[in-house]
């Protein structure tokens, strides 16, 4: 049984998302990702009304006239919504944890997938595979995985991409587009499993970035405890040159994040905690509707 409590977070968490996706989204989702699925359906002979690069050689080498592949537009595309729930999701210095913010992002996502009739599917994950929701269609569905995403505690603090793309490969038989939303924060290298996983799926890195963890406010000694190993110590938060090494650090931990999605070919949305969520959503929907 829910709580009172949950459910008025389900519900706020809905009637939010669903005047953005109504007003803004839902247009530019349709026009991005409907009709990138398609599934072969037959060869026929060519015509001079079609394009010569449909042209299947193999077959027209056979029967010694030229044919075409002909294809149909799947009807339903399917969404992959990929969560990190590590420890270092529960950090938030603006009044929002990035888990939080993860949780409106998969839900803004999710209900523009239902309301363009497509499925949608959830799999959380830390070191391992936290929970995974089959996709399907229809706003009951949605709700549920809201609900699954504010109700379960992870077991695990760690990350690791690399394992929740290749359990996800196993799960999925047709082609997809994969949200990937995390902080990114992994030691291990994924770059390999990226590429390969956006070679057969529409891969989307949504990265959640904390302001705090780009720039530490100057102050007094301050103890910082890494969230995902445990480990704490005291830093010299009054220092300007230590200051300058902790953005330094930050920025190549970023940089390196985003070379890896770029030589992967894969789209990096970067989204700040605590500022508004849309703005870069919307913004990556209407570039991708330029390319196509």
């Amino acid at each position: 049984m829910l709580s009172k409590e949950l459910l008025t977070q389900v519900r706020k968490i809905e009637i939010r998302t669903r005047r953005i996706v109504d007003e803004i989204t839902a247009g530019a989702y349709h026009s991005v990702f409907k009709g990138r699925g398609i599934e072969f359906d037959e060869v026929r002979e060519y015509t001079p009304e079609d394009d010569v690069r449909d042209i299947d050689w193999n077959v027209t080498a056979r029967m010694g006239a030229p044919y075409i592949k002909k294809y149909v537009e799947e009807r339903e595309l399917t969404v992959m919504l990929v969560v990190d729930m590590s420890a270092s999701g529960k950090f938030g210095s603006r009044g929002k944890t990035k888990l939080r913010c993860a949780t409106e992002i998969a839900a803004l996502l999710a209900f523009s997938a239902i309301r363009n009739h497509d499925r949608v599917g959830l799999m959380t994950f830390t070191e391992n595979v936290e929970f995974y929701l089959p996709p399907k269609s229809g706003k009951t569905h949605g709700l549920r995985l809201i609900r699954e995403l504010l109700i379960r505690d992870a077991d695990g603090r760690g990350t690791n991409i690399a394992r929740v793309l290749s359990e996800l490969m196993h799960v999925l038989h047709k082609r997809a587009v994969i949200f990937l939303i995390s902080d990114l924060i992994d030691d291990s290298n994924y770059s390999k499993i990226l590429t390969v996983a956006n070679k057969r799926h529409d891969v989307v890195v949504t990265r959640i970035l904390d302001p705090t963890e780009l720039a530490l406010p100057r102050m007094a000694n301050m103890v910082v405890e890494d969230a995902e190993s445990g480990r704490a110590g005291d830093m010299p938060g009054a220092s300007r040159g230590f200051l300058q090494s902790f953005a330094r650090a930050a920025e190549d931990i970023h940089l390196r994040n985003s070379q890896l999605c770029s030589r992967a070919k894969v789209d990096l949305v970067d989204i700040r905690c605590g500022e508004d969520i849309v703005k870069p959503l919307v913004a990556f929907f209407r570039q991708r509707q330029s390319k196509h």
